[in-house]
């Protein structure tokens, strides 16, 4: 469905590949990444491995799974990014497309949730034709909720895991 290579003015967006696993421990395995995933940060790189391979069955079993960003400039895997297919339920939802990104830390600040967000809101749209798209973040993330809003989601309520509260963002056609 959506497996293909793309990029964005500053990024590269491709599947996730076990090659991946030192740069994606890298990530997972900092705390401060993991602060409001509501899971503990990873502690072994063969986690990473499982990982990969998890999504990578999301991409055989729904044709879509979040995609590794490489920045260009420096060619480095910075995070992940993209659209999943929710079989599991989360705030009464279950079977639906959700938006969602993980970035280093050094990349804060840099936009590329934004960058990112947008070019798969405009997959979701655009390519897959599809409608309601949906997204979640802790309500103390406030960089990732102001990506949220700024991407065009609607806050439509707040429920509660066991970390905490999180809003949950409803999408129902491509912002203009």
């Amino acid at each position: 469905m959506l497996l293909n290579t793309f990029e964005t003015e500053r990024l590269i967006l491709r599947p996730l590949e076990l090659q991946d696993a030192d740069r994606l421990y890298l990530l997972d395995s900092n705390p401060e990444v993991m602060k409001y995933i509501g899971m503990p940060a990873l502690t072994a790189q063969e986690e990473s491995v499982k990982v990969i391979e998890m999504i990578r069955d999301q991409y055989e079993r729904f044709g879509i799974g979040r995609f590794a960003v490489v920045e260009k400039e420096s060619g480095l895997l910075v995070g992940w990014s993209g659209l999943k297919f929710n079989d599991s339920e989360i705030n009464g939802f279950k079977d639906f497309y959700e938006l969602g990104y993980r970035f280093l830390p050094e990349t804060w600040g840099k936009g590329y949730a934004s960058e990112t967000g947008k070019a798969f809101v405009d997959k979701f749209f655009d390519e897959m034709k599809l409608k309601n798209l949906y997204a979640y973040a802790h309500s103390e993330n406030g960089a990732s909720n102001h990506v949220l809003t700024k991407l065009g989601f609607t806050k439509t309520g707040t429920f509660t895991e066991p970390d905490g509260d999180c809003f949950w963002y409803e999408m129902t056609s491509k912002p203009n």
